[in-house]
Parts: C-alpha cells; sequence; structure tokens
C-alpha cells in the first residue's frame, strides 16, 4: 500500500527522535494484503508549525502532544475540524490527563497513548490507528473497485469489529489502575461513552449485515403481498422505548389493508431506518409524524420530525455509504453512516424515490414513495 507520513508534534527532542527511531523500521501489514504500511516521520515542536503542514496535505497520521508552546494540542484538534481536515490523529498524554482524554476523542481524536510508552504500546496504537485510515480510504473506493477490493474492505472491517475499539481499551486501562479515584462514580463519564461506542458498533454491525442481505437478494427476491399498516405498526413499536427516553412523542396515520407485493424484511429495513432516525436526530420532548398514504398506482410513506434538521450540503451528501453528518449537535448521536444509503437502495428495487425537505433546527421530513407494480429489478 506504500508509505504513511506521520506527523510527529511535540516540543520534547527525545520524544520526537525517540518516535522517528521506533517507526523508521517498523512495517504493518495484514494476511490479505500483498504489501506492508511503512512509516516515514515529519517532526515539529509546535501546534502552529504542525497546522501549516497539515494544510499543505501530504500527511497520512498525527501523534499529536497536547502540552505545546502556544498553541495546544487540542486547539490543533478544534482548527483541524473547522478547516475540515480528515486525517486520523493520536494524542499523547500523561497518565494523569483524564479531562484531556475525553476532550482529545470529542474533538475527533482517534485514541491516545500515555507518556512514558514503551517501543511495543507505540506500535500496538499505529497498527490500530494504521488498520483504521485503511478503513477509511477503502470507504471512498468501495463504490468504484472491483468485487475483490469489496471483499477485502469487509475483510479488515469484520477484523476490526472483534477488537474493542482504542477509546474504550484506554478508558479501561485507567480505570484498571484505578488513575481517577477509588469510587465508580470517579469514572461515570468515561464509563458512558464505552457504552455510546459499544452502541455504534452494534449499529454498524446491524447495518452492514443489511447492505450485504442487499447485495446477495436482489436479484433473488421471493415477494409476498404485506400489510404496510401492519408493518408500520411493528416499527413504531420497535423505537417506543428510544422515543420514550427522549420524550419524543409518535403519531401515526395509517389505514389497515394498504398491500403491496414487498419482501418484508425490506419494509421492515426502510421503516425502521428512517423512524428510529426520527428518533435520535430529534429534539428533547419533540415529534414524530409517521403516515402511510395510498396514492392509486404508488405509496407515500412519510416520516417527519421536529429535530434538529439540516442544510442543503448536508442533504446533498445524505445518501452516501458512510457519511455522518458531523456537527457539535450530532457528536454524540451513534450511528453507522449506512442507514440512509441502505433504505434508498431497497426504495428503488420498487420502483421507489425519495425526497428530503428540511431546515436546521426545524426538522427534517422523508417522503418516499413505493409503486405497487414494480419492474421487478
Amino acid at each position: 500500500m506504500g508509505k504513511l507520513h506521520v506527523l510527529v508534534v511535540d516540543d520534547e527532542p527525545g520524544i520526537r527522535s525517540g518516535i522517528s527511531r521506533i517507526l523508521c523500521n517498523f512495517r504493518v501489514g495484514y494476511p490479505f494484503l500483498d504489501e506492508d504500511f511503512e512509516f516515514e516521520t515529519i517532526e515539529v515542536e509546535t501546534g502552529e508549525k504542525a497546522l501549516e503542514i497539515i494544510r499543505q496535505g501530504g500527511v497520512d497520521i498525527a501523534l499529536l502532544d497536547n502540552k505545546l508552546p502556544g498553541m495546544n494540542g487540542i486547539e490543533v484538534l478544534e482548527q483541524m475540524n473547522k478547516s475540515g481536515v480528515d486525517i486520523p490523529v493520536m494524542m499523547i498524554t500523561s497518565y494523569a490527563s483524564l479531562d484531556l482524554a475525553v476532550k482529545a476523542t470529542d474533538f475527533g481524536a482517534y485514541n491516545f497513548v500515555p507518556k512514558p510508552f514503551t517501543p511495543q504500546e507505540l506500535k500496538s496504537a499505529m497498527e490500530n490507528i494504521t488498520k483504521h485510515l485503511f478503513l477509511k480510504r477503502m470507504t471512498h473506493k468501495v463504490h468504484e473497485d472491483s468485487r475483490r477490493t469489496r471483499s477485502q474492505f469487509l475483510s479488515v472491517l469484520s477484523h476490526e469489529l472483534k477488537s474493542p475499539i482504542n477509546a474504550i481499551e484506554g478508558y479501561l486501562k485507567i480505570m484498571q489502575e484505578k488513575q481517577a479515584g477509588e469510587s465508580i462514580e470517579d469514572y461515570r463519564v468515561m464509563i458512558e461513552r464505552s457504552i455510546e461506542r459499544i452502541k455504534g458498533m452494534r449499529l454498524l454491525i446491524r447495518d452492514l449485515l443489511d447492505l450485504t442481505r442487499f447485495e446477495a437478494t436482489r436479484h433473488d427476491r421471493q415477494l409476498e403481498k404485506i400489510d404496510l399498516y401492519e408493518y408500520g405498526r411493528n416499527s413504531l413499536d420497535q423505537v417506543e422505548l428510544l422515543a420514550k427516553k427522549k420524550e419524543v412523542h409518535l403519531e401515526f396515520e395509517a389505514q389497515p389493508n394498504n398491500y403491496l407485493d414487498a419482501v418484508p424484511n425490506e419494509i421492515s429495513i426502510i421503516f425502521n431506518n428512517l423512524l428510529s432516525n426520527a428518533v435520535k436526530y430529534n429534539r428533547q420532548g419533540g415529534k414524530v409524524y409517521f403516515r402511510i398514504e395510498d396514492l392509486g398506482a404508488e405509496y407515500r410513506i412519510m416520516v417527519s420530525d421536529t429535530g434538529i434538521g439540516m442544510n442543503e450540503e448536508e442533504i446533498g451528501r445524505l445518501f452516501q455509504e458512510f457519511v455522518r453528518i458531523k456537527n457539535t449537535k450530532t457528536r454524540e448521536i451513534s450511528g453507522s453512516g449506512l442507514g440512509l444509503s441502505i433504505t434508498k437502495k431497497f426504495a428503488e428495487l420498487y420502483d421507489g424515490r425519495i425526497e428530503v425537505q428540511s431546515q436546521p433546527d426545524e426538522g427534517t421530513t422523508f417522503n418516499i414513495f413505493l409503486k405497487k407494480q414494480t419492474s421487478g429489478t
């Protein structure tokens, strides 16, 4: 896969040179790749210099200390976010920097490695962040490359899902060594954040199964006559608990006996994805309107919420695979970036189309139109 350029940002010359020595002869490889990754380091001592180099391009991974002269590491992360720079960042922290670990994760750092670290600890962290980088790059190629590339991507992703993510591992180590105190309350924030990341992994697994099911069965589908009303009620039942937690009121408007020749699981996926998003991205105490309407030649499925909404640019990226709308309002919301792209794929099997209307801070409405008689594609 070639050489990866690693930016090492630390005001201690010994730390910078030590990292460079460890990485100069280090290689990362996987059984399914023909070529290993190797590393070339770029050393700088300030956050300002780091941003200048990052903005010039050519940096694949950043190892970033927080205690820097002038701009600190967290401020560098903030500037990267504002500039739309998307490279994996590993924070170099001290064992006592619990607040830093939380802030770094919030601002997009992939993981953190504590000082002092051993060569093996650094190598292990680099293996994980390299794997993460590889996964991100494969998502951009998944539509264009061959079936072999897609299979390779899923193999790496499956490997990734078998291990806890690095942020969780970091929190567990802190808890294991009781660095924050003896009381469980001292670790409440870390526990909550770990649980959220586990939820995200579970959602990713579910969505990947839906995606592979689409790829495997779209040419061999067994249609049944189903009542959209009944499937709508079942989907509402599945999101009811989440809605209660957010005090979101659900309203359902539909008539029984709205029949469609369909694959039952496909309709469930469409309904579940739309409704779960409408609840997740809603405001506390908001509303979700769910309507199924017979228009004669087609059905209209409407899901409308009173949530955070989107701008035009965000709507334009909504149905791309592995794309999540990232901003301060969505930071704490779990998701895989696959749900709506999967919804669109299944809707198109019914010669369907999706229309989206949304305004920031006002809410979003999805209208899906499904033909009663389809071409069978």
